[in-house]
């Protein structure tokens, strides 16, 4: 299975990382099975299966039923835990204690997002031996205080404080960092200032690796796609097309046929 060390090296033998999203058993089991290096249990999981408005709308409860499911399938790729808003930034004092439970269900490392206090929660995880991935930039979690959904460090003072936060988050004992929607130019900055690896969604292609999550790369969410992701597989469309072939088949008799029905054993009596 990979290590928090296997990716660091990665970067050192500048072989690209690669990220994805992954909710459930049989979708890390597909994401595994096809060699991506990190599987995030993301909390973007409020978004695209539990149908929120807001990451934030998910505690530790969702998370980690979702993390044990991931885990279960997953026999290759590093799991990391996404911590939720209120594990860490709504009370700093327990973060250690939450992300403690994500790597008790298996995971290889947690993630959190910038804020105030980022380096310093940052730096106690790492502390209590627990790998920890940073995020900067567009922090979704935070988006209300960024303007909105959009992209960050487009001036210069922006740029140069987006900087500054990647080198803290590696200084507090980061052994990666989520770059998200940023202008390649910072992301490439960024990139050649740490000795740890960067993963950019929306940043570019400078960064150490990329992340997406698995629903915009499969065609599987409409609600909203950003720029920044690509659709690999358009699959919405042919779950619908199958389910109403299956209606179809019901309504018209058609289905369940013989071949997909039993009998009763030659000389039972009826």
């Amino acid at each position: 299975m990979k290590t928090v060390d296997d990716i660091l090296a990665q970067k050192s033998n500048k072989q690209p990382i690669t990220m994805l999203t992954a909710y459930d058993y049989p979708m890390a089991s597909f994401v595994d099975e096809a060699g991506i290096d990190i599987i995030l249990v993301g909390d973007s999981l409020a978004n695209v299966v539990l149908g929120l408005e807001s990451t934030t709308e998910v505690g530790m409860k969702e998370m980690l039923h979702h993390t044990k499911a991931v885990v279960r399938a997953v026999k290759n790729a590093l799991v990391v835990g996404d911590m939720p808003f209120d594990s860490y930034q709504l009370n700093p004092r327990a973060a250690v204690d939450n992300a403690r439970q994500f790597m008790d269900e298996g995971c290889g490392a947690v993630k959190l997002e910038w804020f105030d206090e980022c380096p310093a929660v940052a730096a106690a995880i790492v502390k209590a031996g627990i790998p920890a991935m940073g995020h900067v930039g567009l922090t979704p979690q935070t988006a209300h205080k960024l303007g909105g959904m959009k992209v960050q460090g487009k001036d210069a003072a922006s740029a140069q404080a987006i900087i500054e936060n990647a080198g803290l988050l590696q200084e507090a004992g980061c052994f990666s960092v989520v770059l998200e929607c940023i202008p390649q130019e910072v992301a490439q900055i960024i990139t050649r200032q740490l000795t740890i690896p960067t993963i950019g969604i929306g940043a570019g292609p400078h960064c150490d690796g990329q992340v997406l999550v698995i629903h915009d790369l499969l065609g599987l969410f409409s609600r909203y796609q950003p720029k920044f992701t690509k659709k690999y597989a358009d699959l919405g469309p042919q779950i619908i097309e199958a389910v109403k072939q299956y209606k179809k088949e019901v309504t018209s008799g058609q289905f369940p046929d013989d071949a997909h029905s039993f009998h009763l054993d030659k000389g039972t009596p009826t």
